[in-house]
């Protein structure tokens, strides 16, 4: 991975290490494409590679008899499989699938596990993403158990633009209706008010985000959380990283 410039790298974990830290990853990690609905982790198998995107997003999803619900979202703020293997553990029992694609970094699990025991900076930030990923779930459960479709669904369409380029998401009812938990015609009701108050327009496949700051208020208390605990732990970085 010569060609792999450190400053060209636009996941903000790996761009946030020091250069010389960022050289000992740099010989592990691929380039990868990913595919829409490409499971990158399946539940309960064990995790043989971590995924840094670049761009696009996964989903984390916990999966019943009665369907999917999606409990976390990772782009390029963040690392995919990290939260159990870094802890000791060999799998989740949660699945990971491209919820948008893209193109990622991976590196064997064996590889970064290594290099973590070896690099002090590199443990702490990768401990501190987890840690944020454990508020992002709490924050899922909170907006599932006081929030409304529609409340859910704005937040939902914000997390989704943090991790792209643009405003516009690429997603249909069907897959909305699944990551959300809800029927459908739920989904479609919610769009539909949404769209009735200026804050996005459905295009075919698609959501064009027009009012961010509306999206905000309609969302409330259910949005911010993990956000502002990244900007606290890993963009603010109280303690050095490196």
């Amino acid at each position: 991975m010569a060609h792999l410039q450190h400053p060209d790298v636009r996941n903000k974990l790996l761009a946030g290490l020091s250069p010389e830290n960022f050289a000992s990853l740099r010989p592990a990690l691929r380039i990868e494409p990913t595919q829409l609905r490409q499971v990158l982790i399946p539940a309960h198998s064990p995790i043989e590679v971590f995924y840094f995107p670049e761009n696009g997003f996964v989903s984390i999803t916990a999966d019943g008899s009665r369907g999917r619900v999606e409990i976390g979202l990772v782009g390029r703020e963040g690392v995919v499989g990290a939260g159990s293997t870094l802890l000791s553990d060999d799998r989740s029992p949660h699945t990971h699938f491209v919820q948008m694609a893209g193109h990622m970094l991976s590196i064997d699990t064996k590889v970064l596990r290594a290099a973590v025991e070896r690099l002090p900076p590199l443990r702490r930030l990768l401990h501190r993403y987890i840690q944020v990923q454990h508020v992002q779930t709490a924050q899922t459960a909170f907006a599932n158990a006081r929030g409304t479709t529609v409340t859910r669904l704005a937040r939902w369409l914000l997390m989704c633009h943090d991790r792209i380029d643009g405003d516009m998401v690429t997603v249909t009812h069907e897959f909305m209706s699944f990551m959300l938990g809800v029927e459908r015609p739920g989904v479609t009701a919610a769009l539909r008010s949404l769209g009735a108050d200026g804050l996005v327009q459905k295009h075919r496949g698609r959501v064009e985000i027009l009012d961010r700051d509306g999206l905000l208020d309609l969302a409330g208390d259910s949005y911010g959380g993990a956000e502002a605990e990244y900007a606290r732990l890993i963009e603010g970085r109280p303690e050095p990283i490196d």
